[in-house]
């Protein structure tokens, strides 16, 4: 086996969307993908794999593939719990139903608006201009499920390389400039030049982005979002926050949850799903994230990620 086939194999189990561990012969854990290390405790290289993994005695449904290289007999185990499939398919369901429902209701104004222009006495011109930003928001939907349904299909969030974080998180705020300003929100970014990350630029831009757009929608009118990047021991902290109208404290918990909008953002163009794509993206990459504030003391959104 070559270096590059063992690079290679090595980032497929890292990157894998399933929890997979490669045992040596001696069941010793020589490697496992970031989602088995999530999913069980304690899970260390080079040290034996928990024998009730193996058994079942855990709920776990273990596959084992046995292989040899290089003269060595490894395997590759496949951990699974009882009645994933079946969650899975009623998150699947779910979120079919989820997106109907959010997609119902931009077209039903949007009929509506279209009939109008029929009635005598109404203003074309103007009711021509809501149904583009109805098909605007309609767009913006369908884009942002297509972009979650890649994540979880396996699209690839961490880079190989460290990536340089200062001019990606620029580049994003820039691209926000016109609608902060038509929303009355000042955009601020304090990063030091010399700060990296191991994740894609795509990836890091929508954290940006995303974190930015829930600012300028619901913030307020002359509120100020700042995008922070800092170091913190093993770990890189990239925090948004602003001194907006902010949220009350029972429902920050929530606002990760795919379509949930606080009631102060219900009527809004959102389309409910960019803190949930930001947390997605934040744990894939081996991170955690959570949200800080109150009514009438902002939001602040925190994304722990690892430090290459």
């Amino acid at each position: 086996m070559t270096d590059a086939d063992a690079i290679r194999g090595r980032v497929l189990v890292e990157e894998s969307r399933e929890a997979i561990v490669v045992l040596d012969d001696d069941d010793r854990v020589l490697h496992a993908s970031r989602r088995a290390r999530q999913a069980v405790d304690g899970l260390r290289e080079g040290e034996p794999l928990p024998a009730d993994l193996l058994t079942g005695e855990r709920g776990v449904i273990p596959l084992v593939v046995p292989y040899e290289v290089s003269g060595r007999r490894e395997r590759l185990v496949y951990l699974s719990r009882e009645g994933d499939l079946a969650a899975y398919e009623e998150l699947r369901a779910g979120f079919t139903a989820a997106v109907s429902h959010e997609l119902r209701t931009p077209l039903a104004r949007l009929l509506t608006l279209l009939e109008s222009t029929t009635l005598p006495g109404e203003d074309v011109p103007a009711l021509v201009e809501q149904a583009r930003a109805e098909i605007d928001q309609i767009t913006e939907l369908i884009d942002e499920v297509l972009f979650l349904s890649e994540l979880e299909s396996g699209a690839r969030v961490v880079a190989l390389g460290a990536t340089p974080v200062q001019p990606v998180l620029e580049e994003a705020l820039d691209e926000l400039g016109e609608r902060a300003a038509r929303a009355d929100v000042e955009l601020r970014l304090d990063c030091d030049e010399d700060v990296e990350l191991a994740i894609r630029p795509r990836m890091l831009r929508v954290i940006a982005r995303n974190l930015a757009e829930n600012a300028i929608r619901y913030a307020g009118p002359g509120a100020t979002f700042t995008l922070t990047v800092e170091r913190d021991a093993d770990a890189v902290v990239l925090s948004g926050r602003d001194d907006g109208i902010g949220i009350e404290e029972p429902e920050l918990p929530r606002l990760f949850e795919r379509f949930y909008r606080a009631d102060r953002a219900r009527a809004s163009r959102g389309t409910g799903l960019g803190l949930a794509i930001v947390k997605h993206i934040v744990t894939q990459a081996g991170g955690a994230v959570e949200a800080r504030g109150a009514r009438g003391r902002g939001l602040e959104v925190r994304c722990e990620l690892p430090a290459p």
